[in-house]
């Protein structure tokens, strides 16, 4: 019997989802029997997606969220597959889960790891290592607006979609970012917003981002705007350390960001409830892929990547270290995917994390 056993409920969803959280829990299982009864999971698989959807006309159950909140964590592979509309796939499920559980902080390094192309022109890329903190329960993506006068025949409708910013909700993500900063060896937060144009919501962040700055003097802080900061991020990323944004803008600046560090294939991302009042969900930052869907090739560096961050949320923060280093391992000796550029699948860079995994215990 383990000392702790953590409680993962594990959505796999569509695609390559299934594939990369396979491989996912692999590692996380290879880690529990090295950890000699220290820590052990179980885990419930819930079936929903989009083949969900066309069965039963839901991407989940009915009271899907509130199966969620009895968990430590929950696992999320990807959604979105064709005969599903993106926009009902990812309001069925993710979505409904991350706000329904009030998951507002949403996480994504951006990491430049040894071997992997980089699409970016700097003279140390691996030296960079920035991360996004993400507005995850508001902003653009509140889901409020609608489409109307569809009477008026073909070109007279109209569809409203509103961005909603409270204080509370931009608050609580610039401190979060905040106090993630005091965690870094260099501690600096750039806020992003784009107020010139959006002069309500986004003047109401910047002066919530001047209002809390004052309580962290030891932060260094600047503001952008967020065209210039996609030039910034590709001209300058050694200025870069903890980016907050907006739900929007932080979800478009994470895929650019992952794009410069070689591929979304390795992003991993967290969509936290900081307090632990309820579960929070760890995922890859890419999509589905349908393309490359059981072809056995997609990258699951990601998916692992996000374990990590699981890891490190549940107090295992020794064990998150040892798979980041032994994703670097990997990629280090060369061992990459088709999209970044190597041979080898899903299953046998999983196989030589897991490896290097082990040496690093040994090591250690």
């Amino acid at each position: 019997m383990a000392e702790q056993t953590f409680k993962i409920a594990v959505i796999p969803g569509d695609g390559i989802g299934k594939e990369v959280i396979k491989e996912g829990l692999r590692v996380l299982d290879h880690l529990a029997e090295e950890s000699n009864g220290k820590f052990a999971f179980e885990y419930d698989h819930f079936p929903w997606g989009c083949e969900y959807y066309l069965e039963h006309g839901k991407m989940m159950d009915e009271d899907g969220v509130e199966k969620m909140r009895d968990y430590d964590a929950i696992y999320f592979g990807a959604v979105g597959f064709p005969g599903v509309p993106d926009h009902v796939s990812l309001w069925g499920l993710r979505l409904a889960i991350c706000q329904g559980l009030d998951q507002w902080a949403n996480i994504r390094p951006v990491e430049f790891l040894p071997g992997v192309p980089h699409r970016i022109n700097h003279p140390d890329p691996e030296s960079l290592n920035w991360i996004l903190v993400r507005e995850n329960s508001e902003g653009e993506y509140s889901g409020i607006g609608g489409r109307n006068f569809q009477g008026r025949g073909p070109g007279g409708e109209v569809a409203v979609q509103s961005a909603l910013f409270t204080e509370k909700g931009t608050e609580r993500i610039i401190r979060y970012a905040f106090d993630l900063a005091r965690t870094r060896k260099r501690k600096k937060v750039t806020s992003v917003t784009k107020s010139n144009a959006q002069q309500y919501g986004m003047v109401l962040w910047d002066e919530v981002f001047a209002r809390v700055a004052k309580d962290y003097p030891d932060v260094e802080t600047d503001q952008w705007l967020v065209d210039a900061m996609a030039a910034h991020f590709v001209l300058h990323p050694e200025d870069l350390e903890v980016v907050v944004a907006s739900n929007l803008f932080a979800d478009i600046l994470s895929d650019l960001g992952s794009a410069l560090a070689g591929s979304l294939g390795i992003a991993a991302s967290a969509n936290l409830s900081p307090d632990h009042s309820a579960p929070s969900m760890f995922e890859s930052v890419h999509g589905s892929a349908p393309d490359i869907a059981g072809k056995g090739i997609a990258n699951p560096i990601g998916t692992i990547g996000s374990a990590a961050l699981m890891l490190d949320h549940l107090g295992l923060k020794e064990e998150a270290d040892r798979v980041n280093q032994a994703i670097a391992d990997t990629t280090g000796q060369g061992i990459l995917t088709r999209d970044i550029g190597g041979t080898a699948d899903t299953v046998e860079i999983t196989d030589a994390i897991i490896k290097n995994l082990s040496k690093v215990n040994v090591e250690a």
